[in-house]
């Protein structure tokens, strides 16, 4: 296969990401592999949309360190590459941290890349709907907390004294941040509260949901299924650190393995639907108790945990289902539909 991966930046030094643990396995089974961010793409009148990318010299990568040293070296290569000549391009940029102008041309490029048939995932359709924080809203709703999106004060002071507890959270953005836990003690605090949240937009007001206090689990799916291999799930849950109501990894949250049960399988399985038609590859479920949380369909992470934790290689099943793909666009021509294809 010839593989492009979009990411946010060339010079990453996230020797954990699950982006690179995906690039390296790839190099490894003897696919060509090329890394790109939003800024190189051009649009080229005589061979449509190229990109300048790097990729690193063929061999055997064992760890993703790596992989990125190998990436960043001197011996890395740096040339234009046609995007149509791809079998795929992976989307794999996350625009909640990206400048304005970046945040939607993997989407854009994308677009014209699924033109010359080449395999896009995730869609590109799919996640110019999924932009921000609103996409949950469009899952049904017996799997999302009770919800109010507004800028209005007075809508939230209401909203809180209904709930009693409430979460607050920006419609944009990611990783915990801007998270606020509300108790009906601290509404005279309330309009602090929105006024710092609301700086850049809209406010997520989100009913508290007990089983919170216990953690979240990351759930992936791929090919709108939860994603299993040699008998396991690619899952883990995440519980606070402290008195942190979040528990993202990186705001203090501790990593444990995950049990997933019938409750969480019924989430995914009411989630697939939206998520085969939006044609969402490989996505991350955050679950709470019997409710969805998140849906990571960007840049989902944490693949690094959920092998550590499961001791089974996830990014193979991953590799193995875009080889499927390959061989049915070779098999059967680029006249396919990009969102069917993530049913195979």
């Amino acid at each position: 296969m010839r593989i492009l991966i979009l990411v946010n930046v060339m010079d990453s030094h996230e020797v954990g990401a699950t982006t690179y643990r995906l690039a390296a396995d790839c190099v490894n089974l003897g696919h060509e592999v090329w890394i790109s961010s939003p800024g190189n793409f051009s649009y080229d009148p005589d061979v449509e949309v190229i990109a300048l990318c790097r990729g690193v010299p063929p061999g055997k990568y064992d760890s993703t360190e790596k992989f990125l040293g190998a990436l960043q070296g001197p011996k890395a290569r740096e040339e234009w590459v046609t995007v149509g000549d791809l079998d795929v391009l992976l989307l794999r940029n996350n625009p909640s941290v990206q400048k304005a102008w970046a945040q939607d041309a993997g989407i854009e490029f994308g677009r014209l890349a699924t033109r010359k048939g080449v395999i896009v995932l995730n869609d590109p359709g799919g996640l110019s709907g999924a932009m921000n924080k609103l996409y949950l809203q469009s899952f049904p709703e017996e799997v999302r907390p009770r919800t109010v999106i507004t800028r209005s004060l007075s809508k939230i002071r209401a909203f809180a004294k209904e709930e009693g507890k409430i979460i607050l959270k920006p419609l944009q953005g990611s990783g915990g941040k801007g998270v606020f836990l509300l108790q009906s003690s601290d509404v005279p605090n309330l309009e602090q509260i929105i006024q710092s949240i609301s700086r850049d937009g809209y406010v997520i007001a989100q009913e508290y949901l007990e089983a919170a206090a216990v953690g979240d689990t990351r759930l992936f799916l791929l090919n709108g299924h939860p994603l299993m291999h040699k008998g396991k799930y690619a899952a883990f849950r995440r519980i606070r650190g402290g008195e942190d109501i979040r528990s993202n990894i990186h705001a203090g949250g501790k990593l444990r393995r995950a049990e997933i049960d019938d409750t969480m399988l019924r989430v995914a399985a009411i989630t697939r639907p939206r998520l085969v038609k939006d044609g969402m590859f490989l996505v991350g479920l955050d679950i709470v108790g019997d409710k969805l949380m998140e849906v990571n369909v960007f840049s989902p992470g944490g693949f690094g945990s959920a092998e550590k934790l499961e001791k089974v290689n996830f990014t193979r099943a991953v590799i193995d289902s875009l080889e499927r793909k390959v061989s049915y666009m070779r098999d059967y021509g680029r006249n396919f539909d990009n969102v069917a294809m993530c049913t195979l």
